[in-house]
């Protein structure tokens, strides 16, 4: 497994597993502590794992936490996604930059996503499972949401998006996300 640093984003790490195949599919390591420490993360901090499933063309988009904000490694275990980082850390050199990635189940490829970016994704395969690793137990008063379709951001999103939460569907921009 290869962690390779995102140089678009400052923190963002992108880990490169190596899937053995054969006849009877493959098995690929998704998780190394040693590697996540290689790169300065440390493996102990995460305590939350989530999933999520989405069908073609379902938008969950872009959301971050408020105060310390929340770390996460994010995986396609299944299907394909096409997955996407805005950097929102104002004391970031990399502030307000974006990076996209296509994350797939055949790949196994992790990003970790720093505390204080915004990360949401659309579901390009008729089924797409996104797995998660999580730094803080969750807080519902510290979710924040922005637009997916927020035109200073200009996402561009591969479908047209199918379906999405109303707390997506009502999110407020960018502008408006950064003055809370």
């Amino acid at each position: 497994m290869k962690a390779i640093p995102v140089p678009a984003i400052s923190g963002l790490i992108l880990f490169q597993p190596t899937p053995h195949r054969d006849e009877r599919g493959f098995f690929s390591r998704t998780f190394d502590a040693d590697v996540a420490r290689s790169v300065g993360i440390d493996p102990d901090a995460f305590v939350q794992d989530s999933v999520s499933r989405s069908v073609r063309g379902v938008v969950r988009a872009m959301h971050l936490r408020s105060g310390a904000g929340e770390a996460k490694l994010v995986r396609c275990s299944f299907g394909e996604v096409f997955d996407v980082v805005v950097d929102l850390r104002p004391e970031s050199p990399t502030f307000r930059a974006m990076e996209t990635f296509r994350l797939s189940g055949d790949t196994q490829v992790s990003i970790y996503i720093p505390a204080g970016c915004a990360h949401g994704f659309q579901a390009l395969s008729d089924i797409a499972d996104v797995s998660y690793r999580i730094d803080r137990v969750h807080n519902p008063d510290e979710d924040v949401s922005i637009a997916y379709n927020d035109l200073e951001l200009a996402i561009p999103w591969p479908l047209p998006p199918t379906l999405m939460s109303e707390r997506d569907k009502t999110a407020p921009s960018l502008a408006e996300a950064l003055q809370t």
